[in-house]
């Protein structure tokens, strides 16, 4: 996979770890036809779902050492925060209550520390290399995945989304530009 990423995303040959860290935060937000690593490098379009995985891949592929492990965050998504995060358009899919979501990220071992990685949303500046980046969600109670990411993922939601409530929310995130990020 790492090659079609390479291909892709117009890397050199041998790229850094960093390099391919930027590569997959690259790609623009939303989702695919086809909800897997493989859709969202094909449509250059992913969700957090998608994407994790994707980078998950990779790096266990071309860089084994780091350990690469998933991790699902449910967290309760409030309208002052998707506000201060997304903007007004986004915010307004968000009931006043609050929904709750289940959001994917990733961890590494680098160097001796665990590292998290969240690629979710294209951003600059990218990863440095070196330290955790911000997780795309709030607070909340971290699963780490086991032998079946998406189905522990499905599982979360259905024991803590309502996806009426929900799907509105990810479809606003995915109409909204990057620069209002």
């Amino acid at each position: 996979m790492l090659t079609s990423l390479i291909a892709k995303a117009g890397l050199p040959d041998d790229p850094t770890l960093a390099e391919v860290v930027d590569a997959v935060h690259s790609i623009p937000y939303g989702r695919p036809a086809e909800r897997s690593p493989q859709g969202a490098l094909a449509a250059w379009r992913g969700t957090c779902s998608t994407k994790h995985a994707l980078l998950a891949i990779v790096l266990a592929e071309r860089w084994p050492q780091t350990k690469p492990q998933l991790v699902h965050r449910v967290y309760l998504c409030t309208p002052q925060d998707t506000a201060h995060t997304f903007g007004p358009a986004v915010a307004a899919a968000v009931p006043e209550e609050g929904l709750w979501d289940v959001h994917r990220y990733l961890t590494i071992e680098l160097n001796g520390a665990l590292i998290v990685i969240d690629v979710t949303f294209p951003s600059r500046p990218g990863w440095d290399g070196a330290g955790s980046m911000p997780v795309a969600c709030g607070r909340g109670t971290d699963h780490t995945a086991g032998g079946d990411p998406d189905g522990e993922k499905r599982a979360l939601e259905l024991a803590h989304c309502d996806p009426r409530v929900r799907e509105p929310f990810i479809a606003a995130l995915a109409h909204t530009a990057p620069a209002e990020r």
